[in-house]
């Protein structure tokens, strides 16, 4: 299913609780009319190497997923003031792809002082693709989830908020897509 929107769920820990953040929104968006869905675990992705990771079969279909959104979601884990591996190796990995897109991200940590650690990757998407950062990151440490979802009603807020950030900036994108179909 395309949609506009994708979230990606970037944690390769089943216990995740970066997902159960991505899986809210989720959610929301559906709610509001739909979004698709990624996650990394289901795409055995190589590491980038600068030449034949690049021609992967995995790669090109999440590189498409995120071609055919206009807005993308990433809900990342926080390791060592950064954001996860796997996150930064998708990016590397499809590059282009995120070219001009609506970038929001949703992060889990293990503790309060990380917050500003997803700079490095959004500076990195602003100034490479030309992206557009959403400046209402997600951030909740440990304490803001239960086994199966976040239980933070402040968190669970700023995920209404994001996804209602996301649709105001991602609106006008579609609205000139349905005046000038290609």
């Amino acid at each position: 299913m395309k949609s506009d929107y994708l979230i990606v769920s970037c944690s390769l820990n089943p216990d995740s609780n970066s997902r159960k953040m991505a899986r809210a929104a989720f959610d929301l968006l559906n709610e509001k009319g739909g979004a698709e869905w990624l996650d990394l675990r289901d795409y055995e992705l190589p590491i980038c190497d600068g030449g034949a990771a690049y021609s992967h079969s995995n790669v090109e279909i999440v590189a498409q997923k995120i071609r055919d959104a206009k807005c993308v979601l990433m809900a990342v884990p926080i390791y060592n003031f950064d954001v996860n591996a796997a996150a930064k190796n998708l990016i590397e990995l499809t590059g282009r792809a995120w070219t001009e897109k609506v970038v929001g991200f949703l992060c889990a940590a293990g503790g309060k002082s990380s917050y500003m650690s997803v700079m490095g990757v959004a500076n990195s998407l602003m100034l490479d693709f030309r992206s557009l950062i959403i400046p209402r990151f997600v951030y909740a440490d440990g304490s803001s989830f239960d086994n199966e979802s976040v239980s933070d009603a402040l968190v669970k807020t700023r995920i209404e908020e994001l996804v209602d950030t996301a649709i105001t900036l991602t609106e006008p994108a579609r609205q000139a897509k349905r005046a000038n179909p290609a």
